[in-house]
Parts: structure tokens; sequence; C-alpha cells
């Protein structure tokens, strides 16, 4: 049983992976981390379960330092972290400088192609928008980054204070107050950027192509897109989970 660690921009997220299967995923925001006992769920589990604990993480070194000593304050293992490689589960990464792909996203294609979803566009809606195109041979062709829809709407608060704080306001063709006006102008320019490279990837990947949105925010941009989607939850840890059976496999 091996335990599987997400650590995202806003959330820790893990799951237990027996090789056939993954169980429930569990997920805790990181402002809640500094609370005492909010890591004990995890520690329990990998003390009750865990006969390792592999890792992925685009939180930085501070996030998963703490994560280590908290596992390693109760004498249990420190997470085999990893790192994005030049090819890995029939994946080939496109980036020039292999390292410099975030490791979420090269899971995402693992995940994709592992089940046989490729040829497809990835996209990952979370704190970045980010989308990546996979061919079916597992050739990754590349992506984009932007701000994802929430951050847009903070980043608007911050850079021009006379405009509201971000709002669960309604997303409108024309809106006709200014908190809607907020809310739809970003929610729609996400939309309008995974629909554009889902088009513009069309002549490289077919125009079967398959969209995937995972992330927080997958849902939600689902519902607005005008073309043919699938959402697949908690994608980094199944691409975790297909490492972590190709490495068994190959010990």
């Amino acid at each position: 049983m091996t335990v599987l660690l997400d650590l995202g921009n806003t959330r820790l997220k893990w799951a237990m992976h027996d090789g056939a299967g993954m169980q429930a995923v569990h997920a805790l925001a990181w402002h809640t981390l500094d609370v005492a006992g909010a890591l004990d769920p995890l520690i329990e589990a990998v003390r009750r379960d865990g006969h390792g604990v592999l890792g992925a993480s685009v939180a930085g070194s501070a996030r998963e330092q703490r994560v280590v000593e908290a596992l390693t304050a109760h004498g249990l293992p420190a997470p085999r972290w990893v790192r994005t490689p030049v090819e890995a589960c029939g994946v080939r990464n496109g980036y020039a400088k292999a390292s410099k792909l975030g490791v979420d996203r090269f899971l995402t294609m693992v995940a994709a192609y592992r089940d046989g979803l490729a040829p497809c566009v990835v996209v990952s809606a979370g704190t970045a928008l980010t989308l990546d195109a996979l061919t079916a041979d597992g050739r990754h062709l590349g992506g984009l980054i932007a701000p994802g829809p929430r951050l847009m709407q903070r980043a608007l608060h911050e850079a021009a204070a006379q405009l509201p704080p971000p709002q669960d306001a309604p997303i409108r063709d024309r809106a006709d107050d200014t908190e809607a006006a907020i809310a739809s102008g970003c929610w729609q320019a996400a939309v309008a950027l995974v629909e554009r490279f889902h088009a513009r990837s069309a002549a490289d990947l077919g125009d079967g192509a398959t969209l995937l949105l995972s992330g927080g925010d997958a849902q939600a941009i689902a519902e607005q897109l005008r073309v043919p989607a699938q959402v697949r939850p908690d994608m980094v840890l199944h691409g975790l989970a297909a490492w972590d059976a190709a490495q068994t496999s190959a010990s």
C-alpha cells in the first residue's frame, strides 16, 4: 500500500493506492496547516496502511519540508518525491528543459495516457490554468499557463483598489453591475482560452482529440464550454498511482 501525496498551490491531497485501485481522496487547505493536529489524519493513514509515501509537489520546498517533518517526527518515512522526467510511463516531455515542466502537468498527462484518452488536451483549472496537448503516442506538444479565473479576480482587486473583491456573481454574456462584470469577464476569459487551445491543437492532434478538465474549478469551466469535455478529478493522484505501478513493475 502506498500513500500518494499531491502538494498543490492551494491544497494538500492524499489517497491510498494498493496497486489495484485508489481509495478515497482527502484534501486539506494549506491555510489550515498551522492548526495543531491538521496533518494527523495523513500521519495516521501512513502509520496504519502505508508501506511508502510517493509525492508530487508544486507547493515549494518550505511546504514539502513541513510534510517531511510531520512524518519523520513520528518515525515515518519521508516521501519519495517525483520530479519531472524527460520521459516516463509512455509520456515524453515536450519542454526543451524537461525539469521546467511542472510535475503536476506531467502527471496529469500520465493519467490521461494510462487511461487511453490520448490524443487529448489536458486542462488543470485551479490557482493557475494550465493547458497541455498530448498525442496518441504520448508526445507532449507543449502548453500554456494562465491565471485561473479566481486568481484573475483577486489580481484585479489588488491592482485596482476601487474594484470590489472577488464575488460569486452569476456569469453573464453582458453584465449590468461591476461584480458580475468582473466574475463574468474572468470566467469567460478562461473558457475562451480553453476552447481556443483545444481548437488550435486539432491540427496536430486531430479533430477527435479529447478535452479533459481537472482541478478545483474544472466543473465550473466545463459548464460554460461550447465543446464536449470530460471532468476527471484528481488526475495528479491518478498519475502518481500509474507512476507507482510502473516503478513496482520495473523493480
